[in-house]
């Protein structure tokens, strides 16, 4: 069985290409809290993100619009990025983000029109 933080660092190297370098096994400048990016790298892409079941970019339009909902705005930009890396395109992100509006409220989807233009806009 492979070791689920590899797995983990694995598919956000695949999701984020060159935000973590190769060779790198550690998230972090070994300050306070630390320890939850590496609960993140364990749970979130070691575990939920390996899974089968759904594609990425399944998951990907599922994660956006959980983050949308939540105003999760520091999340949201990374995921943002993802899914592009996915597979959607912007007219995609940008439908999740018009679909959120019914559903999570128009202040929420306008917060994360302007966080996903923001990364989009780094792209």
């Amino acid at each position: 069985m492979t070791d689920i933080r590899e797995t983990g660092y694995r598919v956000f190297r695949e999701m984020l290409p060159g935000v973590l370098p190769d060779g790198v096994d550690r998230i972090g400048d070994g300050g306070f809290g630390d320890e939850l990016l590496e609960i993140g790298i364990d749970n979130v892409f070691g575990r939920l993100w390996a899974r089968e079941g759904l594609s990425r970019r399944d998951r990907s339009l599922v994660t956006l619009g959980i983050l949308i909902a939540l105003r999760a705005t520091d999340e949201l930009g990374f995921h943002v990025q993802i899914a592009r890396n996915n597979g959607l395109t912007e007219d995609e992100i940008a439908e999740v983000v018009y679909h959120s509006s019914g559903y999570a409220g128009f202040p929420a989807a306008n917060t994360a029109c302007k966080v996903a233009r923001e990364a989009l806009d780094e792209a």
